[in-house]
């Protein structure tokens, strides 16, 4: 079994301060380094960097959908699948927070190959987050 290489993302914020909070306290990422502009995250061992810029705030609405098991799924969208357990703490973690979804938690493809557990919802700059579980990690990358 070959080992997961972590990944590194960086991604617009129009507000540093309050996606530093949502990130390190509604998603309970660790913090690494930061300066005036950035913040390094721990997003389930991979690197996650919010660089606060203007051209997030432009971008603001440019994000499309496409159907996908009949709920429409914001493109762009990035995160992490998880663990079912965990997937299921952090859904009702999520829920406790009041979070706003955009397609709430559910089982996608129930049944079928691919079956699995999503949710979607955004962070404060309007960038699409997906987490996501298989009971079966096989199913990954099934056809």
């Amino acid at each position: 079994m070959s080992t997961l290489n972590p990944f590194h993302l960086a991604i617009p914020v129009h507000d540093l301060e309050t996606c530093r909070r949502f990130y390190g306290q509604v998603l309970k990422c660790p913090e690494g380094r930061s300066s005036e502009q950035w913040v390094d995250f721990d997003l389930y061992g991979h690197q996650l960097v919010i660089h606060e810029t203007d051209q997030a705030r432009e971008r603001g609405a440019a994000n499309t959908a496409n159907p996908v098991d009949g709920h429409d799924v914001p493109v762009p969208h990035f995160g992490v699948v998880l663990p079912w357990d965990q997937w299921q703490q952090l859904s009702q973690h999520l829920k406790h927070q009041q979070i706003e979804f955009i397609i709430e938690p559910y089982i996608r493809f129930e049944g079928q190959v691919g079956e699995q557990a999503t949710m979607f919802f955004q962070d404060p700059s309007g960038n699409a987050l997906e987490f996501k579980a298989f009971k079966d990690m096989g199913q990954l990358f099934a056809k």
